[in-house]
């Protein structure tokens, strides 16, 4: 399926079309979790997943077989204003890390059968300096979002988006400001672990841009033109996909949920088929999560990006599919129901 869009104003229409989950399949999958050899709600939140997960399958007994790593790599103009712990040189490194195997998401994709690809965009050519000028051009935001919507396998049952991107902590700031409100301070934090003096300059940073940028506030796709990243871009435009092809996704991050708050200020049932992996160690990231009504499924102090916290997730949402497809009714093991 090629991307249904080559502008801007046309990416904001993909959701016009987008199927919901088949309430019938949702129905029949709650009948059957209520005649499992449980008690009711025994098993909290991996119930609900659980249905909810079918009713985006289309079945009301899905397995998980193919699931989907996705990391995107960009190079943000902003870095050169001191934002981050590390050189701009280190996205490009960790794009070799990843493509050799050797970073934190290699190891949990290959340890819940999640297949993994990395993206790396245009890491030559930064961002724009969104201090000084939009960070992308509308071309620009387009090419990012059909990568995105491009790396998609239609095949898989399970999407995960992660990124890399020295700097794009301050995109997602920016982004989170501009769509939801508030000024640097309230969504800006210490990303790689920068230090005090570096917190202040970043929040100026973020606050320069809202200001440059003033324009823009009221229109999402525009808030990601002038203050966002290529691979934050390439995010949303991968997990819009999924929302058309009716795939589940697991969100990540501070980062990737910039990404999907933008989807989520588009239109408000256009994050209906994600829940959130994680809340990251990042300070914001609470908040944003309550904006897009996503109540994470771990918490485990995590803030290192690459889609580690919603990889780490996957095994969670395995392990509901599991139970609530292969267990028993009542019925069938000849348990007393009571």
């Amino acid at each position: 399926m090629s991307a249904p869009f080559s502008t801007l104003a046309e990416f904001e229409k993909v959701f016009a079309d987008a199927k919901s989950a088949d309430p019938e399949v949702v129905l029949a999958a709650r009948a059957r979790n209520a005649q499992l050899t449980k008690p009711p709600q025994a098993l909290g939140r991996l119930e609900d997943l659980a249905i909810w997960y079918a009713g985006w399958r289309g079945t009301d007994r899905p397995s998980i077989h193919a699931p989907q790593v996705v990391i995107f790599a960009g190079n943000h103009g902003v870095a050169a204003q001191g934002v981050s712990a590390f050189p701009p040189e280190v996205t490009a490194q960790m794009v070799i890390n990843f493509e050799h195997g050797g970073a934190a998401i290699n190891q949990l994709s290959k340890a819940f059968g999640a297949k993994m690809a990395v993206h790396a965009l245009s890491l030559d050519t930064p961002t724009a300096d969104f201090t000084t000028a939009p960070a992308m051009s509308e071309a620009e935001v387009v090419e990012a979002l059909t990568v995105g919507w491009n790396a998609v396998d239609p095949a898989t049952d399970l999407l995960v988006t992660g990124e890399m991107g020295i700097g794009n902590t301050t995109s997602a700031s920016a982004i989170l400001a501009a769509i939801f409100g508030g000024q640097g301070e309230d969504w800006t934090g210490r990303g790689t672990g920068v230090d005090d003096k570096a917190l202040a300059a970043k929040i100026s940073v973020v606050n320069a841009g809202l200001a440059l940028h003033s324009s823009a506030l009221g229109a999402p796709v525009e808030v990601l033109r002038c203050l966002g990243g290529r691979e934050i871009a390439a995010m949303a435009g991968a997990i819009a996909r999924a929302r058309i092809e009716g795939i589940p996704v697991i969100l990540d991050g501070f980062i990737c949920c910039s990404a999907a708050a933008v989807l989520h200020a588009l239109n408000a049932n256009a994050l209906d088929h994600a829940v959130a992996g994680h809340v990251s160690a990042e300070g914001a990231h609470g908040a944003v999560l309550k904006k897009i009504g996503k109540e994470p499924l771990l918490d485990l102090g995590l803030r290192l990006g690459e889609g580690s916290g919603a990889a780490l997730a996957i095994g969670v949402l395995i392990g509901a599919v599991a139970c609530h497809s292969g267990m028993s009714t009542f019925a069938e093991a000849g348990v007393s129901k009571g």
